[in-house]
């Protein structure tokens, strides 16, 4: 883990994506999320990035689900 790093992640059920978010530190928030679905595994989204910027991806993100259900 590297200071002022941070990382957009899916994290997925067989090939399903049920959830999309940013941490500083991947294998942890797996570990959170694996508490909800055991067999889900995390799919880290690009480079690493600015904390600033994973926010800004998040929310094109939830537009963009939006939309979608819409």
């Amino acid at each position: 883990m590297v200071a002022g790093v941070t990382f957009r992640y899916h994290f997925k059920v067989d090939g399903r994506i049920v959830y999309r978010g940013f941490t500083i530190d991947l294998a942890r928030r797996e570990q959170e999320h694996r508490r909800r679905w055991p067999m889900g595994r995390i799919e880290q989204v690009g480079g690493p990035t600015s904390h600033e910027e994973a926010w800004k991806w998040e929310r094109q993100q939830a537009k963009q689900r939006f939309r979608a259900t819409s």
